[in-house]
């Protein structure tokens, strides 16, 4: 175990401010987690808040919740200061639905522990300043610690896993990230996971998602030993360059090389206009990406490239001087160049206000320029006050008992990435196909299309897809009706056992 420290309140944690020196390898001066664009993360955020109800994000049907793309929120407006009432619905919120998070309990099948959700819940806790030994009825810190594999797992020893009755096990680079600076930040953080975290990285400096071959499930060691079929994912990296960052704070060993060198592979695969894109069906520019790629670059000390990847992301958020029809959605951000051109001629339909959800709360972190490491230890500055919320119906309440919303949305499944998530996600969860889910993101399975070398500023991919997703596996249905069937249980479980790219 290294870097001791008592899982009390955020602020007796961690201290105010935070310059962060890791073995001489990279320096985090007030300078280099500096918001450069602090009122387009602010109108982001702000956004994004108005998309709650009641503390949390709907799902594609009503009464159904997005968890993971509700951590995504919260995650952006600490990063923001934005709306600290907003953030403290949400925080209420989270505590009565832990279990329709990270668990089957609602389903009538107690006992199983989803790894990614319970990582990204425990890290929600830390950045908003709670106890998480004590975040409502729930110890998310021991249920974390209790999810990572022991030496008598062989080489998935320190690897943060699924605890389900079926045997399978979806955890990814995401879940492991985010248990690593969710432990890091709440008290101490087990060697073995930061090295099974290592592990992960490929000699090029990038992070695959899988510890194994995809379609194989059969873990490989490190990431070299995978050979030319490893997929290293840009979401992915930019997680664990963090999550290694604050784990080097605490002491562990090889954490601050292992995020240095993360950072270096990042910068390299930037392209030239300052976007980053994600790998397998999200492998073109886009804001989940960029956004989780840009912060992870300011929080290695890469702040020329990580002001390149804001500037794109502010390029692609819809203002009053460029909204056209989407006037009245100023401040979110468009996943990709075709959304906002969508958007702009068309507006934001219902149906499409899904992906504006996940897409903004993990592309305003390049604009915070604020790392994981540090979201709600440094004070991002107040934000302004909150005018009367029109969702503080107490009708419907998610924060109510939670036999009231047994699950969340049926594709609801916990990143990470996140998204990754647009959670992952975040959520990948992050912590959805691999995007860029704190999220949101953990969801869908990333096809093998990127291979292990490191590209030099690529040329921008075509095929620019409309879906973001992070926090939550984002599947393409043709109506509400298919979620709200029996069926939708068949659909829940396959999600979760799905949690690809974020939580």
């Amino acid at each position: 175990m290294v870097g001791v420290r008592p899982p009390v309140k955020l602020a007796a944690a961690l201290g105010a401010g935070g310059s962060f020196l890791a073995a001489g390898l990279i320096t985090l001066s007030p300078s280099a987690v500096a918001q450069p664009r602090p009122d387009a993360a602010t109108a982001a955020a702000q956004w994004q808040a108005g998309e709650l109800e009641n503390g949390a994000i709907p799902g594609f049907s009503p009464g159904i919740y997005d968890w993971g793309l509700t951590v995504d929120t919260l995650i952006a407006l600490k990063a923001t200061g934005a709306d600290d009432a907003a953030a403290d619905k949400v925080v209420d919120t989270l505590k009565v639905h832990v279990r329709d998070y990270n668990s089957y309990d609602a389903w009538g099948e107690p006992g199983q522990r989803v790894s990614g959700a319970t990582a990204k819940l425990l890290y929600a806790a830390v950045a908003a300043g709670e106890n998480p030994a004590e975040f409502g009825e729930y110890n998310l810190r021991q249920e974390t610690l209790d999810l990572i594999a022991g030496p008598e797992k062989g080489l998935e020893e320190g690897r943060l896993k699924d605890k389900v009755l079926d045997g399978s096990d979806n955890s990814n680079t995401f879940g492991q990230s985010l248990a690593v600076v969710g432990l890091a930040r709440s008290g101490d953080v087990p060697q073995s996971a930061v090295d099974f975290l290592i592990d992960q990285q490929c000699a090029a400096g990038g992070f695959r998602l899988y510890p194994y071959a995809f379609g194989s499930g059969t873990v490989t060691g490190d990431c070299d030993a995978q050979g030319d079929d490893a997929v290293l994912d840009p979401d992915s990296t930019a997680m664990a360059v963090q999550a290694l960052l604050a784990a080097a704070e605490d002491g562990a060993e090889g954490a601050a090389a292992a995020a240095k060198k993360g950072g270096d592979w990042l910068a390299a695969i930037q392209h030239d206009d300052g976007a980053l894109m994600g790998s397998g069906p999200t492998a073109f520019p886009n804001a989940n990406s960029t956004g989780l790629g840009g912060q992870a670059l300011a929080a290695t000390g890469h702040q020329a490239a990580a002001d390149k990847a804001a500037a794109w992301v502010e390029a692609h958020q819809i203002t009053s001087s460029n909204a056209g029809a989407a006037s009245a959605e100023t401040g979110t951000i468009a996943y990709n160049d075709e959304a906002l051109t969508g958007a702009q001629a068309d507006g934001i339909s219902e149906f499409q206000r899904d992906q504006w959800r996940r897409s903004t709360p993990q592309a305003l972190l390049t604009l915070a320029q604020i790392p994981l490491g540090e979201i709600g230890n440094t004070d991002p500055g107040p934000g302004p006050d909150p005018s009367d919320d029109p969702s503080n119906d107490p009708s419907n309440d998610p924060s109510g008992d939670p036999s009231d919303d047994p699950s969340g949305d049926p594709s609801d499944d916990p990143s990470g990435d996140p998204s990754d998530t647009p959670g992952g996600d975040p959520s990948q969860d992050p912590s959805g196909e691999p995007s860029s889910t704190p999220s949101d993101n953990v969801s869908g399975s990333p096809t093998p299309t990127v291979g292990a070398t490191t590209p030099t500023n690529p040329a921008p991919v075509g095929g620019n897809g409309p879906l973001a997703s992070t926090g939550s596996s984002t599947l393409v249905i043709g109506g509400t009706a298919a979620v709200l069937t029996a069926a939708g249980y068949a659909a829940f479980r396959a999600a979760k056992r799905r949690q690809g790219a974020h939580t």
